[in-house]
């Protein structure tokens, strides 16, 4: 099965500040080179960051500019990516093949953006290549499996009494993940830059590409404690453990009874209408825009997609509304900026409704979505698999308004039912959409033979990856490009292309279009 990890991260650690003058800079320096790791005791080759796997934690503050100075020590190009980050204006630093050139071996690149508006917990990987798909078969927290009996050293140590936030992403390739910690509740105070309604869970389901924020308190008897991680909806379970101790526990054991996962589609899908958007909070929030009233926007458009597998004269390829994306030697945003896009892609390969007749029929090709500035537009997510799907958005975060009715998804599992209507939108769907506390974030994962539904506003000009976050299906295809272009072509939407850009494929020897202004 496809590896997974569960990394707690302290990345873009925010809080609210006061801003004079212009916003604080944070300078990195990383370098990129091959490695041997061990993560399940097997030594094998991984890339590392300044010798670290997992790389370095990046520890930032709301607004504050972020500049990484990247050298690619390694014998193939490569690029980064950073989940969740809207970067505002600025698709240029987004990091992956339909934006970027990859940096080519033995080069350097310097990503410059800003967290403007954004607190929360986010993450960053590689994607080139086969970069990020290692595949052990088995469960990480924070790079590590845990050994048991005793054997392993404290993750992190508590104070009795002191309450401490942990930061929880999925940032595996393939499978969903359950998260608790024994003997301690956790309440839930983020979730993908969103403050939440602060309910507190003794376990939490975890799915790829999602991160969350619980606060825990050291308020049990002094001795270590097992945080267990293990996957979900799998036929065999995976698990693996890390110690929390106390500062004065004296050695005193963790016990070897570990709490048990939660079992069934159900139970992840209750849980996930349990999430609400803390409205009170007052910090810095997504989707500054007008985007709170989010359910008193009149939708001007409505995209379904429908993911869909197939072979393509014999190869396995994944789809959405019946096309396979394939990377152009030419990256999408750079062939529009120079003038060159229809040398390079057609604009809506797919259409808004995916296709009734031939739905199994998969062409390959770059896979863009054309979208008008600024219009509020509904998506919907409709899953034909028996396997869960997440989906994430770059540049973005939306509104997950609706999901399948949990009696549906019951009647769906237990009689394992072809029926078009519990895994089927309609309109109709909508008067049950929740228009007031939706959660603002940027991944949805969708259960098998069922949909979800999303609002948001394409009010971030550039060219933007809605991709599928297990990452088999995405590398065979499962991803597409949303061009949103500002007709104004004006500084106040979109930034000019920076002047470290690497270039490549058609426009490396055209000349630079003129720049944007005011």
């Amino acid at each position: 099965m496809g590896g997974v990890m569960l990394a707690f991260l302290s990345c873009l650690l925010a809080g609210a500040m006061v801003v004079q003058g212009e916003d604080p800079y944070l300078f990195f320096t990383w370098n990129i080179t091959y490695g041997t790791i061990s993560p399940l005791g097997v030594p094998q080759q991984g890339i590392l960051i300044n010798g670290q796997f997992p790389g370095p934690n990046i520890n930032s503050t709301t607004n504050n500019n972020i500049v990484i100075n990247v050298f690619n020590n390694l014998d193939e190009p490569f690029l980064l990516s950073w989940s969740g980050i809207q970067h505002r204006k600025n698709s240029w630093q987004d990091g992956v093949l339909g934006t970027n050139c990859p940096i080519p071996p033995g080069k350097n690149y310097t990503y410059h953006f800003q967290v403007k508006d954004q607190i929360g917990s986010y993450y960053y990987y590689p994607t080139t290549s086969c970069a990020q798909g290692i595949r052990p078969d088995g469960v990480l927290i924070n790079g590590k499996s845990g050994k048991g009996k005793g054997k392993d050293e404290p993750l992190f140590t508590m104070k009795p009494g002191k309450t401490y936030r942990y930061r929880i992403c999925n940032v595996g390739i393939k499978t969903s993940l359950n998260f608790r910690i024994q003997g301690h509740a956790m309440k839930l105070v983020e979730m993908e830059g969103s403050h939440t309604v602060q309910n507190v869970y003794n376990s939490l389901d975890v799915h790829v590409g999602q991160c969350y924020s619980v606060l825990v308190t050291a308020n049990q008897a002094p001795k270590d404690y097992y945080m267990v991680a293990s996957s979900r909806f799998t036929k065999s379970i995976l698990t693996t453990t890390a110690i929390i101790r106390y500062a004065n526990s004296k050695g005193a054991p963790a016990s070897s009874v570990l709490p048990e996962a939660p079992v069934g589609w159900a139970w992840s899908l209750n849980q996930f209408r349990s999430f609400r958007w803390n409205l009170t909070a007052s910090a810095a929030r997504p989707n500054p825009q007008g985007s709170y009233h989010y359910g008193s926007i009149n939708i001007t458009r409505t995209i379904k997609i429908v993911n869909s597998v197939s072979r393509v004269d014999g190869k396995l390829r994944y789809a959405i509304n019946g096309v396979s994306h394939t990377d152009s030697a030419t990256p999408l945003k750079l062939a529009e900026y120079y003038g060159v896009a229809d040398k390079v892609f057609k604009y809506d390969t797919i259409e808004d409704e995916p296709p009734t007749k031939g739905a199994d029929k998969i062409t390959l090709q770059p896979n863009v979505l054309n979208a008008t500035f600024r219009n509020f537009v509904e998506i919907i997510f409709e899953n034909h698999q028996k396997s869960i799907q997440s989906w994430h958005l770059d540049g973005y975060s939306f509104f997950p308004v609706a999901k399948n009715d949990v009696h549906q998804l019951i009647y769906l599992i237990d009689v394992a039912s072809n029926s078009i209507e519990p895994g089927r939108w309609s309109p109709e769907r909508r008067k049950n959409y929740n228009l007031l506390d939706a959660v603002s974030r940027h991944t949805i994962q969708v259960y098998p033979k069922s949909w979800a539904a999303i609002f948001l506003t394409f009010d971030n000009a550039g060219m933007w990856n809605l991709r599928s976050e297990l990452f088999e299906r995405q590398y065979l295809g499962q991803q597409l490009y949303i061009s949103v272009l500002s007709p104004a072509r004006s500084l106040r939407d979109e930034y000019n292309m920076p002047d470290n850009a690497e270039l490549c494929g058609i426009v490396k020897d055209l000349p630079k279009p003129p720049p944007y202004s005011i």
